[in-house]
């Protein structure tokens, strides 16, 4: 973790080093950065999530010509601030009847679920925490962790809403999980590896823009479509559907307990148009900006589309969805890894 702020603030990360390491032994000092690593990617990450809350608010008002926040600081720059301070005030509620040790550490299992897929994901040449040669296997693995946590949360809550909210979103998640990795399987064939490093360096053949959109935009669809399922967002957000107009496995939650939830959500998001970005569109590769500038706003743009199918696309109900992700999107991906298993032998062949 101690590798994270090295290779995003070198000249600080030494710095810091340099003056703990001055008057504490070795072992303290070493302990000391990472908890200051840890406590820098947990504001950086927050940050991100007030901004795409914010960017929600305001994009998704113009398409339904709202105003959106425009109160708290110039044109609503602070609302979100005003948010986290409201949720950070409200009292914490358990229920009486609640499993209590269910009920607080589902909160954890799904913060961490969120923020240990960052560890594999590549903000730029060296920015990243942890490059595994089996990163997209420990993406697809941590990321299934959120289930457990709904689950628990639902079941921790002793409300019968909350768990057949968390019944179903469970279900929504573990049916489009399928499609998910094999659409993934596609660019991991191309690539001949499961680092997101050299998946993003694999992209940069023919001058710098062979990105694997172009070889694989049946993936990238089958991708975005199983991503959006499983965020639960729109129109997928079955969880607040039907027989539940309720928030879902986490109704019973409040205060600090429901912010992280939400940060959770988000975070989820965020990594998966990051993702996206590093499988799909070159990464960090890009002209003139700065590696890390072209990542982010890849990823914002992928973000966008979310944002724009919430403000224009209606709820779909259970058995669609379910039909979306067995009838059409897992056959779609299986006749995408098969035609992409036959491009590479052709390639192969004509080059031998």
């Amino acid at each position: 973790m101690s590798s994270f702020i090295n290779n995003f603030f070198p000249l600080a990360a030494q710095f810091i080093g340099a003056v703990l390491a001055s008057f504490l032994p070795a072992w303290l000092a070493g302990l000391i950065q990472i908890v200051i690593s840890i406590s820098f990617f947990l504001v950086m990450a927050t940050i991100i999530v007030m901004s795409l809350v914010y960017l929600e608010r305001r994009i998704i008002a113009f398409i339904q010509d709202r105003l959106g926040p425009n109160r708290v600081g110039p044109e609503g720059l602070l609302q979100p601030v005003a948010d986290v301070i409201k949720l950070f005030t409200k009292e914490d509620i358990i229920p009486a009847s609640a499993d209590v040790p269910v009920f607080k550490l589902s909160t954890i299992v799904m913060v961490a679920s969120a923020l240990l897929v960052y560890a594999v994901i590549p903000f730029g040449p060296g920015m990243i925490i942890s490059d595994l040669n089996i990163g997209i296997l420990y993406v697809v693995a941590v990321s299934s962790l959120t289930a457990v946590g709904m689950l628990m949360a639902g079941w921790g809550s002793n409300n019968k809403y909350a768990l057949l909210g968390a019944m179903r979103a469970a279900a929504q998640m573990v049916s489009y999980e399928i499609p998910l990795v094999f659409s993934i399987l596609g660019v991991a064939m191309i690539s001949g590896s499961l680092s997101t490093v050299s998946i993003v360096q694999g992209q940069a053949a023919w001058s710098g823009w062979r990105w694997n959109i172009l070889l694989q935009p049946l993936g990238f669809v089958v991708y975005f479509i199983s991503a959006t399922a499983e965020l639960n967002r729109t129109p997928f957000d079955l969880m607040e559907a039907e027989s539940e107009i309720v928030a879902g496995y986490h109704i019973e939650y409040s205060g600090v307990r429901f912010a992280l939830f939400f940060l959770a959500e988000y975070l989820n998001a965020f990594s998966v148009a990051a993702l996206g970005a590093t499988l799909f569109f070159g990464g960090w590769l890009g002209p003139i900006l700065p590696p890390y500038v072209w990542f982010l706003l890849k990823t914002y743009a992928l973000f966008f589309i979310f944002y724009w199918l919430r403000g224009t696309l209606p709820r779909v109900r259970v058995d669609q969805l379910m039909a979306l992700a067995w009838r059409y999107l897992l056959p779609v991906s299986l006749v995408n890894v098969l035609l992409t298993g036959v491009g590479i032998w052709a390639y192969q062949a004509l080059t031998a």
